[in-house]
């Protein structure tokens, strides 16, 4: 394996528990690339997968990150790498991942190992069947997005810009509360302390994994750190609110005697929620144990949808002739009815194009931008690399998403590179080029769910209002487990005339 020698030059001071990986000159050289060690770089409250991208363009696709005397990153950035160590679950298993979210996600499935998470996942997968995708287009994706359009129609008559990143949050906190627990959040209108509860919990488990001093591994020194009081605060929030729902809708399930089979697409026409599905299942596990699988869903499923819908917007006003070619294909699929049912069928088969926008900003914006593994054994990667036991991994989606090795024109905004007669672009069907759900058995269980929930969100939106950036606004770039602008996304928004209707109300 290539090695690096050098130790960190410099250590930025550390003040609590915030730290930067500090680099120096390259020292070791290996057949694949260098080994570097760069001058002072705080990662903690930045965007490490920025530093990443910089060192893969410097030392190949396999480079190993010191991170102390005795720690070290393994970066991949070769799909053949990583989807060697995706499908090698459980030989490369969750690990540092495990350790640094589990003050979050608990037992939950996103996190769980070896029996344990075999059994949730078999449990959880089957509320994700087809019936239960088209009940969320029809019940609760396009009605959410129709209150978004409602606030943005009120933005555009009192001339006033809006943050278009934090209205995708609040879409889809809103939208994941009613498929997951049948509980409106309507974050929308009024303000939802969950969703700062969200970011910061991710914030944190993003620092954990950098952090050079990990005083959250003593709980006696946990108690005098602000920092991580302020994410117990976020863990409580989000914990309570999903016990209090878990609670009520398991009174009504007992009340009414409902019974579900995990073999059949069984879905409660009044209440197709998540949560209701999995309790009339009747699934012998604690309600810790449900909490944390459901809360899994919540953080996962709001934060991420919200990522992809803010940058494929930012990316679409960008490119005028993209734009217009979504905004065509909205206006032919939906027609000029405001009120216009939609269905999965629609979505899936009446907005291919919408659909490649998504999964091309997916490429160039992955969420998380970044995945991590642990080696449980010795093993050797495809082009000789060895890895140690115990070595810790970053999987680098960002580098993969944007490498010149990979992609034609990588940098590009083109949805036309994903064919429209061909399926949508997945691991398999692009032999892990394109990871933005993960592979292998970890792979995201939701990665339908959101794609519907991205493009109905955009295809409505896009057919009623013309968005603009707000002119010389400052667009940085930070991450907490996804990528988050680091002072909001600001757009003037206008109703538009399609198809020679005006379908704004």
């Amino acid at each position: 394996m290539p090695r690096a020698d050098a130790k960190p030059d410099d250590v930025a001071d550390l003040l609590g528990t915030l730290a930067s990986l500090v680099v120096g000159s390259p020292r070791d050289t290996h057949p694949r690339g260098r080994v570097s060690i760069y001058c002072s770089v705080p990662l903690v409250g930045g965007a490490l997968f920025l530093a990443l991208y910089k060192w893969f363009q410097e030392s190949g696709p396999v480079y190993l990150l010191p991170t102390g005397p005795v720690s070290s990153f393994l970066v991949i950035s070769d799909p053949a790498a990583a989807k060697h160590v995706l499908r090698g679950y459980p030989a490369y298993g969750k690990g540092l991942v495990r350790e640094v979210s589990e003050f979050l996600f608990g037992d939950g499935f996103a996190v769980s190992e070896g029996e344990l998470w075999k059994g949730r996942r078999r449990a959880v997968v089957p509320a994700l069947h087809k019936a239960y995708l088209d009940a969320m287009v029809r019940a609760v994706f396009a009605p959410c997005t129709r209150r978004l359009e409602a606030k943005l129609a009120a933005a555009a008559e009192a001339g006033t810009a809006v943050d278009i990143e934090a209205c995708f949050s609040q879409l889809t906190l809103d939208i994941i509360g009613l498929s997951v627990f049948n509980y409106d959040y309507n974050a929308l209108t009024t303000d939802s302390p969950v969703i700062q509860a969200v970011y910061t919990a991710l914030k944190e488990t993003e620092q954990r994994a950098t952090d050079l001093l990990p005083i959250w591994k003593i709980p006696l020194l946990c108690l005098f750190s602000p920092r991580q009081r302020k994410a117990a605060d976020a863990v409580a929030i989000i914990r309570n609110t999903t016990e209090e729902l878990i609670a009520q809708c398991k009174a009504i399930v007992e009340a009414e005697q409902e019974f579900a089979s995990l073999d059949t697409e069984y879905i409660n026409a009044k209440d197709p929620c998540m949560l209701r599905f999995l309790l009339a299942s009747r699934q012998e596990v604690t309600e810790t144990q449900l909490r944390d699988d459901l809360l899994s869903m919540l953080v996962a499923g709001h934060e991420t949808t919200a990522s992809v819908l803010t940058w494929t917007l930012k990316l679409l006003v960008d490119h005028p002739d993209t734009m217009a070619k979504a905004q065509a294909e909205a206006d032919a699929a939906l027609g000029s009815d405001p009120d216009a049912a939609l269905s999965m069928s629609t979505v899936m088969s009446g907005l291919p194009y919408i659909m490649r926008c998504v999964n091309e900003s997916m490429r160039l914006y992955p969420h998380p931008p970044v995945l991590i593994r642990r080696a449980g054994e010795a093993d050797t990667l495809p082009g000789g690399y060895s890895v140690p036991a115990g070595q810790d991994i970053i999987i680098s989606v960002y580098n993969i998403h944007h490498s010149a090795a990979v992609w034609d024109d990588p940098e590009a905004f083109r949805p036309e590179r994903f064919a429209l007669d061909q399926p949508v672009p997945n691991e398999s069907n692009t032999d892990f080029k394109y990871i933005p759900f993960s592979g292998g058995p970890r792979k995201c269980v939701g990665d339908q769910f959101a794609l519907l929930e991205a493009v109905t969100a955009l295809a409505l939106l896009l057919r009623r209002f013309e968005f603009q950036l707000v002119p010389g606004q400052t667009i940085g770039l930070t991450t907490g487990a996804t990528i988050h602008t680091t002072n909001g996304l600001y757009m003037t928004v206008r109703p538009r005339v399609a198809q020679g209707v005006a379908v704004a109300r």
